[in-house]
């Protein structure tokens, strides 16, 4: 077997590998769903007992009522705070004080 085919069949394998151990069992790192509004009150209402938050999706943050850029901007939404923590997404540290 020459080195050349050894290199494709080992990287062959190394991609299957890594589809197996990403597609298999529960892990327990799985992000729970996001269910956002474009209305405050109506996330409120999907989540009486948790804070609302806007979240920013193309920066990966959300924002509270406090904050200068809640509820502001076009690529984000309303979700409940923790969905958006269970989603991985971190909280700015801008405009707190």
């Amino acid at each position: 077997m020459s080195w050349t085919g050894f290199g494709k069949r080992s990287g062959a394998l190394a991609v299957a590998v890594a589809i197996l151990i990403g597609a298999g069992g529960d892990t327990g790192a799985l992000a729970t769903p996001l269910t956002p509004f474009r209305d405050q009150a109506q996330a409120q209402r999907h989540c009486p007992q948790d804070q609302v938050v806007w979240l920013d999706f193309r920066k990966g943050v959300y924002y509270g009522k406090r904050q200068k850029r809640y509820g502001k901007g076009f690529d984000g939404s309303f979700v409940c705070l923790s969905e958006a923590r269970d989603s991985f997404y971190r909280r700015s540290l801008l405009g707190l004080r």
